[in-house]
C-alpha cells in the first residue's frame, strides 16, 4: 500500500471484533510512530500499551465523570451530555488496544511531536488492516492524578494522544472533505 492509498483509506473506527491483536504487530505500529520527526530530534514520546478490558472500563468511567463536570456549554455539548450519561457507553468501543502516546519532557513542541508520532501509528496500523480512534474524551482526565495513577504514569508526563486499535467490524464510507482554503503569496 503506497502512502496516499493509506491517507485516503484511514477511517476512524468505532466497531472493532473480540479478536485481539497481536503484540508483535503492536510493536511494529510504535516502531512505525517513532520513525516521526520532533522538533530538535527531541522524541519526547512514550507509548503506554494498555489491553485489560477491566482498566479500560475504568478509565471510560473516569473520563466519562471528568468530562461532564468539566464540559462547557457549546454547540455539542447536548449531544456529548446525552452520550457520556449513558451507563452503556464506553468511550473506548470495546477496542482491545489503547496505545496511549504521552510526553515525557517538557518541550516546547512536545504536544505536536507526540501527534505527529500519532498519525504514524493510525496510518501504519491502516495499513495492517487495523482500525484506529484516536479518542478525544480520554485526554483531559488522563491529565489528572486519578488517570495518571490509573496507568501509574510520572506526574511529569503529559498524556496527548489515546489511540484505540482492533480489528474493525466495519468501515464507514469515505467522508466528504471540504476543498484546501489556499492562499498564494508570490
Amino acid at each position: 500500500m503506497n502512502i496516499n492509498e493509506a491517507i485516503s483509506g484511514r477511517r476512524s473506527i468505532r466497531e472493532y471484533t473480540t479478536q485481539a491483536v497481536d503484540e508483535q504487530l503492536i510493536q511494529r505500529l510504535i516502531n512505525a510512530a517513532i520513525q516521526a520527526p520532533s522538533a530538535v530530534n527531541q522524541q519526547p514520546w512514550t507509548f503506554t500499551v494498555i489491553r485489560d478490558q477491566g482498566v479500560l472500563d475504568r478509565i471510560s468511567r473516569g473520563a466519562k465523570a471528568h468530562m461532564l463536570a468539566t464540559m462547557p456549554a457549546g454547540t455539542q455539548s447536548e449531544h456529548f451530555h446525552s452520550v457520556l450519561n449513558d451507563a452503556d457507553f464506553q468511550i473506548f468501543y470495546q477496542a482491545p488496544v489503547l496505545i496511549l502516546i504521552s510526553g515525557s519532557s517538557q518541550g516546547q513542541w512536545m504536544v505536536e511531536d507526540c501527534a505527529l508520532a500519532a498519525e504514524n501509528l493510525m496510518l501504519a496500523a491502516y495499513a495492517e488492516g487495523l482500525g484506529s480512534c484516536w479518542i478525544g474524551f480520554a485526554q483531559r482526565f488522563l491529565d489528572t492524578p486519578e488517570g495518571k495513577s490509573l496507568l501509574g504514569l510520572p506526574a511529569e508526563w503529559l498524556p496527548v494522544a489515546p489511540i484505540i486499535l482492533g480489528h474493525p467490524k466495519s468501515v464507514p464510507a469515505p467522508v466528504q472533505h471540504n476543498p484546501a482554503q489556499i492562499r498564494w503569496i508570490g
